[in-house]
């Protein structure tokens, strides 16, 4: 009767092994993640004066960087956008540089740019708007496609002829040979003596020249959407699948970018959690989602230590289960930021029409309309704006 029983439970468990080898076999496997379209290349550099002079500058950058982006996630087709950030006009660099740095060279990782933005400090010196040009020019790792979009913009208060060693004109020169457009933003008034070389600057490149007002306010509008959408940038978040040291790196450095624009306002946060909900915030470089879906990433060649620790020892069918799923639910979050962003700037539509007050231009404001002129030479499209409905918070 032992025997009996011993004989009939290696049997069950013969037949339940069989079962469930069965059921791996007969399981769909796991589709491919939706490709990503090839989009257009943009590449921007942005130049900043970092005299003692130029907190608001800075600051502007600082809090504006996300209306940029957003504006330029709206056209049609989507681009690939790199930003390179350049700072100059600090006593701390090196004199032989022309007091210039290179901060980051062009990347599509937007956190690094708001990290190094939110790094800089004001230091008293002397400005070479043609040394800073000249670096922009011939140092960065421009796209060289033809299709390809390259603009300097380079911002300052100070006059844009101070360099005898590397000429504005000379650098000018040597930037439109290799393509790339110079923007030039006078921090002043139109009627300030030195603002006809500022101008110079940027025909000399077939740049557009703008006129700002840097101690208008940084501030971003507060709406009553802010908040939801402050708490979706928090959940998008844990669909990011980090690959190795320096995903792990980019990935806490996403939530400390959340960190550094949630103190400048609900409105800088909800404006990051809208570049978030488009395309053109592109972590393929660390992020499995984002690089299995454009092909930058080969989750089989994926070392497992390198993968999140929910994924390590797992079989590659199970790890591409696990980065469809994140794919999945951060579709569904990013389209919920889109409907959100969608009301925010209704509101805020219909907000600066009741207040109609005159105030100085913004350093989105200027950049935001030079870098559409440009982009639609290059076949990008913008819907027109249309009357918003009226919005419920």
């Amino acid at each position: 009767m032992h025997s009996f029983t011993t004989l009939m439970t290696l049997a069950s468990s013969t037949l339940l092994l069989a079962a469930h080898a069965l059921a791996a076999q007969s399981a769909p496997p796991t589709p491919p993640l939706p490709a990503v379209p090839q989009r257009p290349p943009v590449d921007i550099a942005i130049c900043l004066d970092i005299s003692g002079s130029m907190e608001g500058l800075i600051d502007s950058a600082k809090a504006r960087l996300w209306s940029i982006v957003n504006d330029l996630a709206t056209a049609k087709p989507a681009p690939s956008l790199r930003v390179a950030l350049l700072t100059y006009g600090c006593d701390a660099y090196d004199s032989a540089t022309g007091w210039v740095v290179v901060d980051s060279d062009l990347t599509e990782d937007l956190d690094l740019i708001s990290q190094r933005l939110f790094a800089l400090k004001t230091n008293g010196g002397t400005e070479f708007v043609g040394r800073v040009i000249d670096k922009a020019a011939n140092s960065l790792s421009w796209n060289q496609s033809t299709d390809a979009l390259r603009i300097i913009v380079v911002a300052g208060n100070e006059a844009a002829d101070q360099d005898t060693e590397v000429t504005y004109q000379n650098a000018c020169k040597t930037s439109i040979e290799r393509g790339v457009l110079v923007n030039s933003i006078y921090c002043g008034a139109a009627t300030d003596p030195i603002t006809p070389a500022w101008s110079d600057v940027a025909k000399r490149a077939d740049g557009q020249f703008l006129c700002i007002d840097q101690s208008t306010a940084a501030s971003v509008p507060p709406t009553p959407f802010d908040k939801e959408l402050g708490e979706l940038s928090a959940t998008i978040n844990t669909t990011y699948l980090a690959v190795g040291e320096r995903g792990r790196l980019a990935w806490a450095n996403q939530a400390d970018q959340d960190r550094n624009a949630a103190g400048l306002g609900g409105g800088v946060a909800a404006q990051r959690c809208a570049t978030k909900g488009e395309l053109i915030y592109d972590n393929s470089a660390w992020d499995l989602v984002d690089g299995c879906s454009q092909g930058t990433i080969k989750l089989e060649e994926v070392k497992d230590e390198d993968l999140p620790k929910e994924m390590q020892g797992k079989s590659l069918d199970e790890k591409k289960a696990i980065v469809a799923a994140k794919h999945a639910e951060r579709v569904k979050i990013q389209s919920s930021i889109q409907a959100l962003q969608a009301k925010r700037e209704a509101y805020v539509l219909a907000e600066a029409k009741k207040q109609a007050t005159a105030t100085g231009a913004t350093l989105d404001d200027a950049l935001r309309g030079a870098i559409r002129t440009q982009a639609q030479k290059k076949g990008f499209v913008w819907a027109a704006p249309t009357q918003p409905p009226p919005v419920q918070p």
